[in-house]
């Protein structure tokens, strides 16, 4: 026999109360968790289970040029969406919606008919009458809904700067990616309260939630620049059979990017979206995403280097026999016979190679790469468009003096289009090294301040900006000048590599030019021309003059003052090209340079084997010829 004592009595109590205690604290623990923590969560759950929602795309954002021309928008669309549980006669609704919206009749009789499928989205972008047309029809099952679709009212005109949208809103290249975010929105829904079938309550609840239109977007961009910038290029594509062209206008003054586009290029109201290549292609904003060697555009960044640490002045004297030795490795001039003794000056207006690798050489690699990093070389500007490289720079530990030299000139390094073209701006405008920039305002929210820091001073900036004038009036870049207007520049030729060699035959040729408006600088633009295949492909010949076009252009649409004080050797003065075929390089250099041309030699032969242009062709006095030997 088992005697129970009060004490036990207690302690079979206590247990009791402990596990029950222990149960209710489980069971209060599930209540809040059900109900405050996953409440929501399961109630969404639920609400899934009884209602079908039709999402209400929001309308994408406008976006504007710089004086307010509309450039994309957005047009009201409809989809078409198919519950096949709520289809009550498959054949009459498969026959109606093929007939209407051109679908094929068995695959929207398929999807009608289905049972493991509850809902289908049958066709985009439905255009209002096609929507109105299903409206009246009053089909069971069949439901439209809210959708845009991107409208371009100028077409291509800075198609690339823009970009693509797909067709469910989301931006895919240019600034239609970049600014995707404000540029959306938010999608609304409408809820409509069903069966476990998907079949609507009669007088059942209708949610709506609108949607929420996306910011507007006001850019740098000026359409009419774009435009003109769009139609050069395009014919430098065609009259020299590039692989591309590409050209960049930049508002020295402000910092935004005016223009930018690369030949070929497409109409975004007919994008080849069924043919992949060509749509990815050539909606690639070059400018923005290219890396190239810059030849000798690059020497306005030595040349600056060199002039605010105070290495050579106006006076300087330099020879050039057409070569320099360095350590050994002996560096040709482009003019393999050289140019003889010249002023600073007149070696930047000659593009003279061993003037620049003085100069290089003078400032030395610590104080040169402290000037490229000052400048931005090398690294990415900042500006706002996805797929910005940072250039190429050598590692300056690994630098020596016959790297220094080429780098001086132009070779051996990269740049990134948008970033150099920043830099060269900086330095012949104010100083002041900005971030470039597309987008002026986002809403009614104008951007901030896009100043970085002062790069050289003032009176290195007027003396560099002066001396590229000199290379426009008087030297190589003749064909970018335009008569009652001052414009400087400098012009570029860069041999292109394949699998780390020469790629014979194959150059990248570039102008990189400014026009100033009452003696201060206004628009830079930077050209280049991919491997041109016409038989020339010097920068003065290929490249300036479409520059010089491009400034002609933009003068008659701002309407800048006309300075007859300014006719840049560009009279009218006309003379024929003289016979100098068969002739010795010296003799036709000597006779071509009396008659007022400014001259150039390709290769290292002795004798002149042909001319561009060619005999008694009639140009302008002053303008570049070239000498093949």
């Amino acid at each position: 026999m088992r005697l129970y004592t009060a004490t036990s009595e207690k302690r079979r109590l206590f247990a009791f109360f402990c596990v029950a205690m222990a149960i209710i604290v489980v069971l209060c623990g599930r209540l809040i968790w059900l109900q405050i923590l996953t409440g929501q969560a399961l109630q969404v759950r639920a609400a899934d289970q009884w209602y079908r929602d039709l999402p209400l795309m929001a309308k994408r954002g406008t976006i504007y040029d710089r004086n307010g021309l509309v450039l994309a928008t957005s047009t009201l669309t409809y989809s078409v969406y198919l519950r096949p549980v709520a289809v009550t006669d498959p054949e009459k609704t498969a026959r109606t919606l093929a007939d209407i919206l051109d679908l094929s009749y068995e695959r929207v009789l398929q999807k009608a008919s289905s049972t493991t499928v509850s809902e289908w989205l049958i066709k985009m972008q439905v255009d209002k009458d096609t929507a109105l047309q299903l409206v009246a029809a009053n089909l069971d099952g069949v439901y439209l809904s809210q959708t845009y679709q991107r409208a371009y009212p100028v077409g291509s005109v800075g198609a690339q700067v823009l970009g693509i949208v797909s067709v469910d809103n989301h931006g895919q290249e240019g600034l239609e990616a970049y600014y995707d975010d404000a540029l959306r929105g938010i999608d609304g829904r409408i809820a409509t309260q069903s069966d476990l079938r998907g079949i609507k309550i009669k007088d059942g609840v209708e949610y709506y939630v609108p949607s929420v239109a996306g910011q507007d977007l006001q850019l740098n961009l000026d359409a009419g620049i774009q435009n003109i910038v769009q139609n050069v290029i395009a014919r430098a594509y065609l009259e020299h059979q590039a692989k591309s062209v590409a050209a960049v206008v930049y508002d020295i003054v402000d910092g935004g990017v005016v223009a930018s586009a690369s030949a070929p290029y497409y109409d975004l109201n007919e994008q080849p979206r069924d043919d992949v290549a060509t749509l990815l292609a050539q909606i690639k904003n070059s400018p923005m995403i290219n890396v190239l060697e810059p030849g000798s555009t690059f020497k306005i960044i030595t040349l600056a280097a060199a002039l605010e640490e105070g290495v050579v002045s106006l006076d300087d004297k330099f020879g050039c026999s057409g070569s320099r030795t360095i350590a050994g490795e002996r560096i040709k001039c482009w003019k393999t016979k050289g140019h003889g003794t010249q002023t600073l000056a007149e070696g930047v207006n000659n593009s003279c190679n061993c003037v620049f690798m003085d100069l290089a050489l003078r400032l030395g690699v610590e104080r040169y790469y402290h000037y490229l990093e000052k400048f931005g070389i090398g690294k990415k500007s900042g500006v706002d468009f996805y797929g910005e490289p940072s250039g190429l720079l050598l590692s300056k530990k690994s630098v020596r003096d016959v790297d220094l030299a080429r780098i001086g000139f132009g070779q051996a390094i990269a740049v990134s289009p948008i970033q150099f073209i920043a830099t060269v701006s900086a330095l012949v405008g104010d100083g002041i090294l900005r971030t470039p920039r597309y987008v002026k305002q986002i809403g009614a929210t104008p951007m901030g301040s896009n100043q970085k820091q002062r790069v050289v001073s003032s009176a290195t900036s007027a003396t560099l900006s002066q001396l590229l004038y000199g290379v426009v009036n008087q030297g190589s870049g003749k064909k970018a000048a335009v008569a009652g207007y001052q414009i400087g520049g400098k012009t570029g030729t860069a041999q292109k590599y394949a699998d780390g060699h020469i790629a014979a035959g194959k150059y990248v040729s570039s102008f990189l030019g400014y026009l100033s408006v009452d003696s201060q600088p206004r628009y830079a633009c930077y050209l280049y021309v991919d491997e041109p295949s016409t038989g020339v492909y010097y920068g003065s010949i290929v490249a300036a003059p479409y520059v010089g076009e491009i400034f002609r252009q933009i003068t008659e649409y701002q309407k800048f003052p006309f300075n007859s004080a300014y006719d840049n050797g560009t009279g009218t003065i006309m003379i024929s090209v003289p016979a100098v075929v068969n002739s010795t390089v010296e003799a036709a250099v000597n006779l071509l340079q009396k008659a007022g041309f400014f001259v150039e030699v390709a290769g290292d032969g002795d004798v002149v084997t042909g001319s561009f242009p060619v005999v008694d062709t009639v140009v302008k006095k002053g303008e570049p010829i070239v000498l093949f030997t």
